[in-house]
């Protein structure tokens, strides 16, 4: 079967389409899935709602136990599934009105986006339709408006500093479900972050002359958020390829033969807690706002609860002012939260536009829709331009307040005063250092030292620190004259480690010390202490002194939070490093990639645990926290003596924007979640090695490169 299986047959689906609406039977004769040797669906047909149908389909066969859990959580029906766990999700969707939103939105959505939300839902439906034996948990049938609840996500209280017992006691009702939950406030690890980074290159920068891109999301590899990787071609003009959020209908960041983008998260301020007071003794409802009164709006809704002994309804009574829900008390005093993310309906379709853009102008103009709320942008295109965005949805606000604290709800001087339009925003345009780089850190410093200066910026906007991975990208990007593909690929999983670079010397300057004092327990360190200063400070699965810093540098973190006194801490930090591996090892001479492994897990990451019986692959990677590139975040448990990768690199890209796209490409572990799949765990040894898979673009070498070709629900 070809490219144009079927074409001759597309005209009468398509006028039937226009006529009645999405037939999916018809849908699915239109499209053609062709898998490569990874597994990796390119989708063509002869519309974007189509491919979109087309894709969703695909995303099911490879993973729909997770796409389910996805819209099982974004529409408040986690309690149902997991009892009083889920209460928490499931109050967060109420209060927000995710459903009402969602629903309005796709009542509201023009010919084309409804169009797209109808194909979404019906390829999740004809997939259910044609594997009877796949048994949802919950969701039988997929409703278009579905679509939009995932971009109504409730903000978490405590990632904005309203804690769990503040949240109780707004709605004490739920107080004794919600204390069943897991715990809300875990103590964090600096080291472990949940982030991305992202490169491009100008001509000047390239042994080419043509623009580079590097694409690198930080994401949990389990559960609500996973990439999958597709290529998606339509006849309506939408061809691209990248990398989706398993659920979506679209593609996250990609690239198509003219231009390209990337994402980093920022902490660009687009969420608020505002104090409301409520002192009308006479009125519950009224709260103050300038010198009168507001009334909050009250309403009923109810969750269902899974029990021992059946389904539970809890009824609960939510408020809400015009900034927001409520959705806590602090210090008796209601809070409300307002989100930018919640105000701005209309992501589907800039997500559509950035990926149908073919110019710098086109995809600034989808930028300028304004809807990615805590989202930075790399783009690089054929035209040899490279752009860099700082944020993209952020409130205008005044700058007389602390935006990081609640604020006074009765004030109207901190009300927002709308949004920033994009000329607002820090950002960069082919700057003569010919580079661009942005690792969740400051945007100030992202051509380099050619600053641009923050002066002429509110606080809230950019208030990122400069992080070691953003240090040591920009340290790669100068290391050299130019780059080749081949160049850009190694540096885009590059292992040096620049934390071990910048604090080994005092724990080598400690040890000279205890020579003089203790030469005997000096002595005893004298061969850990020789590893680690002839080490070159590079990551490998054979590197010895790598285990030996990143377990010094763990214990060390430890003693310093617990405001341990010694004069020594370095010296005993080593110490307690060479107990605890000799601990599990029976030697302290322990190769990096024996206990920094990567084992998948069912994708819920929840369901089954990590094993030291189980195959698992080494890695070089390590936490972003310690300045590398590799960003690899592990967990162990009790009985485990290895730590198994639950965070981190989950999709590496690198492009090159020549006359023709040149593109490598990998997930994590593969394409299919599907333990029998034989893409469960084929790109695992890549990742293991840090290599990369090509990516197929072009047409004849999809064709070449075909394992499987078929229509959904063949």
């Amino acid at each position: 079967m070809g490219r144009w299986m079927g074409r001759g047959l597309w005209l009468l689906p398509v006028l039937a389409l226009a006529a009645a609406g999405p037939a999916p039977r018809e849908l699915a004769q239109s499209v053609t899935i062709y898998r490569d040797t990874y597994g990796v669906p390119h989708i063509y047909g002869p519309t974007d709602a189509a491919v979109v149908f087309g894709l969703m389909y695909a995303q099911a066969e490879d993973n729909f136990w997770q796409i389910e859990e996805t819209y099982i959580r974004a529409l408040g029906r986690a309690a149902e599934l997991y009892g009083p766990s889920g209460v928490w999700n499931d109050l967060g969707v109420r209060l927000y009105e995710t459903t009402r939103r969602a629903q309005e939105e796709y009542q509201r959505a023009g010919p084309y986006p409804r169009a797209i939300a109808e194909a979404f839902a019906a390829g999740l439906n004809f997939y259910l339709e044609r594997n009877p034996r796949v048994q949802p948990r919950l969701i039988t049938e997929f409703e278009p408006w579905h679509l939009f609840a995932r971009h109504y996500s409730p903000v978490d209280p405590t990632t904005v500093g309203i804690p769990t017992t503040a949240v109780a006691a707004a709605y004490p009702r739920l107080a004794a479900l919600l204390a069943q939950a897991p715990a809300r406030e875990p103590a964090p690890d600096p080291r472990e972050e949940e982030g991305s980074n992202m490169w491009a290159i100008g001509p000047r920068k390239s042994a080419t002359g043509n623009a580079m891109l590097f694409l690198n999301p930080h994401v949990g590899f389990f559960g609500v958020g996973q990439r999958c990787e597709a290529h998606l071609h339509s006849d309506e003009g939408l061809e691209v390829s990248g990398f989706a959020i398993v659920g979506a209908p679209y593609l996250h960041a990609g690239y198509n033969q003219s231009v390209g983008w990337a994402h980093t998260s920022n902490y660009a301020d687009t969420v608020d807690v505002y104090r409301e007071v409520f002192d009308d003794p006479r009125n519950p409802l009224a709260y103050r706002y300038g010198q009168s009164y507001r009334l909050a709006t009250e309403w009923s809704d109810e969750i269902k609860v899974k029990t021992s002994t059946g389904m539970d309804i809890q009824r609960v009574r939510l408020r809400k002012t015009h900034h927001g829900p409520l959705a806590g008390v602090l210090n008796g005093q209601p809070v409300a939260v307002r989100s930018a993310a919640l105000e701005l309906p209309g992501l589907l379709e800039q997500r559509l536009a950035m990926a149908g853009a073919r110019s710098l102008e086109q995809f600034k103009a989808a930028l300028a829709r304004g809807r990615l709320a805590g989202t930075n942008t790399m783009y690089a295109d054929r035209d040899g331009n490279i752009y860099y965005l700082h944020g993209n949805a952020i409130p205008r606000r005044s700058t007389a307040y602390d935006w990081s604290r609640p604020v006074d709800g009765s004030n109207p001087a901190t009300e927002w005063q709308g949004f920033h339009e994009l000329a607002e925003l820090p950002q960069f345009l082919n700057p003569v250092s010919g580079f661009l780089q942005n690792c969740n850190s400051t945007p100030w410093l992202a051509a380099g030292e050619e600053q641009v200066s923050a002066s002429g910026y509110p606080a809230y906007m950019a208030p990122e620190a400069d992080n070691l991975r953003a240090q040591v990208s920009r340290r790669l990007l100068t290391s050299r004259e130019t780059f080749t593909f081949e160049e850009w690929a190694r540096a885009a999983q590059d292992t040096t480690v620049l934390k071990a670079e910048q604090t080994l010397p005092l724990l080598l300057a400690a040890w000279d010390r205890l020579q003089e004092s203790d030469s005997v327990r000096a002595a005893s360190l004298s061969e850990l202490v020789a590893e680690l200063r002839v080490w070159d400070r590079v990551s490998t699965v054979e590197s010895v002194p790598m285990t030996l810093f990143m377990r010094w540098d763990q214990q060390l973190t430890t003693l310093t939070r617990a405001r341990t006194e010694d004069p020594f801490l370095e010296i005993l930090a080593l110490e307690q490093a060479r107990a605890r591996l000799e601990g599990d090892f029976a030697t302290w001479r322990v190769a990096w990639g024996d206990v920094n492994r990567l084992q998948r897990i069912h994708t819920s990451g929840s369901l089954e645990d990590f094993s030291d019986y189980r195959p698992s692959l080494p890695v070089p990677g390590a936490p972003g926290g310690v300045g590398i590139i590799f960003c690899f975040n592990t967990r162990t448990a009790p009985g485990l003596k290895r730590s198994y990768g639950y965070s981190g690199n989950s999709y590496i890209g690198v492009v090159e924007f020549g006359a023709k796209l040149n593109a490598a490409s990998l997930l994590v572990f593969g394409q299919s979640a599907d333990p029998s799949s034989p893409h469960f765990f084929d790109q695992a040894p890549l990742y293991s090695e840090g290599r990369f898979k090509p990516v197929r673009f072009d047409w004849e070498d999809v064709v070449k490169n075909a394992e499987r070709v078929y229509h959904p629900g063949e």
